[in-house]
């Protein structure tokens, strides 16, 4: 790499803002930089579009699937509700970035983010380095699958598969299979498998907690606020299911009367054969089907130094409190479905501001203010079935 007499990479091309993802908050915040006119490029991992949701498993139709959140300026609309959520929302992103002249470079992958000599962000990718003011960061949590350890796992006869790479209920017909994780993405994986299955078992950490009647926007301000104290003490953000519970739906009560839905606690080690309890009790597996989650996908920014202490980053909104050139969506209280939108919004204004506004010296890069109160992320609206997403 050549470098200028400021250390500056010669081959960098310069740009004021990047937004590395084109999932929903990615694109939302696009949909706001084009809206006003500003300098961006936008990089994201996947082959196509679609966001983490072209990796849904196939059985996964529209109609079993969390809401899909309109994103600004274009409704979904009302696609048929039996075919699979991954091809609907697919083909819905890439109308979006059509329609709105979003120029998506994928697949394109963002290895690091460092500081530059003049308060710039030197991004390094695939297709080549990038000097950007500000970083609008996106990436998501599908790439970092979370696999907790326990004793013997490894001495296992039979399978370990995580949700991340489940495909539908066919490949466990006939066989024994424990779901791990108290998430919607086991309980809806279990009610399939269990269809299919020679038998199933329900672990968890914690007893699950359902929730009656929709999740209206009194909910939806309550788990904000959850996650939101965290994040401002820099602890990771907590998971979907201990701020949001369960929804109970029709399909879901069926599967809690019929015992599919009996939830066991965790066991304590994995036996060649299968799990053993605390008790001594045993169930023989063939499977263990791993639905414990995800974690940001952040790697690419470690040489920021943006998580303190307590392993988290401290967030003020979508900004992070100590580098305010960075904003951070789908982590934190900006990780919903439906927030998302508002999220993308916020930062990209934020960004706005910083680069126009009023009586900013020269120099004085990424000085931004705190996000206003009123561009908060907003919690979500009246919906039964919106959630707070698993972003760290």
């Amino acid at each position: 790499m050549t470098y200028d007499v400021d250390g500056i990479p010669v081959e960098a091309k310069a740009v004021d803002v990047a937004v590395v993802g084109a999932g929903q908050a990615g694109l939302s915040a696009g949909y706001q930089l084009r809206r006003d006119g500003l300098d961006f490029v936008m990089f994201d991992h996947a082959p196509r579009p679609g966001g983490a949701w072209q990796y849904r498993w196939p059985t996964l139709t529209l109609g079993k699937a969390h809401r899909i959140a309109d994103l600004p300026g274009m409704p979904l609309g009302t696609p048929d509700p039996a075919r699979p959520a991954s091809e609907v929302v697919s083909e819905y992103f890439a109308r979006y970035e059509r329609e709105f002249g979003l120029d998506v470079r994928r697949p394109v992958d963002v290895s690091s983010v460092r500081d530059l000599p003049d308060g710039r962000l030197l991004l390094s990718t695939s297709e080549g380095d990038h000097a950007a003011r500000f970083l609008i960061n996106a990436s998501g949590t599908w790439e970092k699958p979370f696999w907790p350890r326990y004793a013997g796992m490894e001495a296992f006869r039979g399978r370990h598969l995580h949700t991340h790479d489940y495909r539908g209920p066919d490949e466990f017909a006939g066989k024994r299979v424990v779901v791990v994780g108290g998430g919607a993405s086991g309980v809806q994986a279990l009610m399939e498998i269990a269809e299919v299955a020679a038998g199933t078992r329900w672990v968890t950490r914690r007893p699950p907690e359902w929730v009656e009647g929709p999740f209206d926007e009194e909910l939806g301000r309550a788990a904000v606020a959850k996650v939101d104290e965290r994040v401002r003490r820099g602890l990771p953000p907590a998971s979907v299911v201990s701020v949001t519970g369960l929804m109970l739906t029709d399909e879901v009560r069926a599967a809690r009367a019929s015992g599919v839905l009996h939830r066991l606690p965790m066991f304590e080690r994995i036996t060649p054969d299968g799990v053993v309890w605390p008790d001594g009790s045993s169930y023989d597996a063939d499977v263990v089907l791993w639905a414990t989650g995800f974690r940001a996908s952040l790697a690419h920014l470690t040489p920021l130094g943006l998580r303190g202490p307590g392993g988290g980053i401290v967030m003020d909104g979508t900004r992070v409190a100590s580098d305010p050139r960075v904003h951070l969506l789908g982590y934190g209280p900006s990780a919903s479905t439906i927030g998302a939108n508002r999220a993308g919004r916020s930062a990209a204004r934020a960004v706005r501001r910083a680069l126009r506004g009023p009586g900013q010296p020269p120099g004085d890069i990424g000085r931004t203010a705190p996000n206003p109160p009123g561009e908060r992320p907003e919690p979500p609206r009246d919906d039964r079935h919106a959630e707070i997403a698993p972003a760290a």
